[in-house]
């Protein structure tokens, strides 16, 4: 009788361990990633976020090729095989930067696998797709480095190179991808989408400095895009809020 009790008690505890290490691997896996999701918006969805150095900061639910826009800016890591086609990257139905490939017939693959544009960190090209390819009349790709030493704080100068390459091309508004998750890396949406603001907004307060001093020709900006995928358009504006509340307070 008593062995029967130990087998049992036995079994017992080895069962709860099992569930105990089940619970901690679920809880460790769910803390690699950075976004849950709460919702999907509506592709198309629009909203205007705010406004800071009279420019304002508007958030769209829409991929970098079907977005209307003077300049399209997109951002892409330094060239691996497959990167943005192969998980961990977005599927290809929830993918912007494949649909922009696609729709400049794999000409963006061909420009990083080639080598003719590396994507090291903040390096620009300047694209003039097409008539019709896409719905932007130009298209900037701004390089993030290797995917492995990305950080967040990276978008800060990289929102920055954005805002100055459109006062450049005397555009007065632009629409930007971070295509960082198509990419298949995963960052905090919000952060990002705070910092690129963040690099937005001070690039443009340095630019109307330059015009009051006469020392840059005066154009105007009035409006920045923000790009974000269905399941993301509320977080990215939480980040998007809290960035234009600094400038602001």
């Amino acid at each position: 009788m008593n062995k029967i009790f130990t087998t049992r008690c036995q079994r017992a505890f080895v069962l709860c361990m099992s569930v105990s290490v089940f619970l901690l691997y679920s809880v460790a896996l769910s803390g690699q990633q950075t976004d849950s999701p709460a919702k999907t918006t509506p592709i198309g969805t629009s909203k205007v976020w705010g406004k800071a150095e009279g420019i304002s900061i508007i958030g769209l639910v829409q991929g970098p090729s079907a977005a209307v826009a003077p300049l399209q800016v997109a951002c892409v890591f330094e060239y691996t095989e497959g990167d943005i086609f192969q998980a961990p990257a977005l599927p290809a139905a929830l993918n912007g930067m494949v649909h922009l490939d696609e729709a400049l017939r794999g000409q963006i693959t061909e420009l990083r696998k080639s080598g003719k544009f590396e994507g090291h960190y903040l390096e620009t090209l300047l694209i003039t797709p097409p008539k019709g390819a896409i719905k932007a009349p130009k298209l900037l790709l701004i390089g993030l480095g290797d995917r492995h030493q990305f950080n967040a704080d990276m978008m800060i100068n990289v929102g920055a190179v954005a805002l100055r390459e459109a006062t450049r091309l005397g555009v007065s508004g632009f629409a930007f991808a971070s295509d960082i998750k198509d990419a298949g890396v995963d960052a905090p949406t919000a952060l990002v989408a705070a910092n690129v603001t963040k690099g937005i907004i001070n690039a443009w307060r340095t630019q109307r400095y330059l015009q009051k001093q006469h020392l840059s020709p005066v154009k105007s900006m009035n409006q920045a895009t923000l790009l974000a995928g269905p399941a993301f358009f509320e977080i990215a504006g939480e980040g998007i809020r809290e960035a234009i509340a600094s400038f602001n307070n």
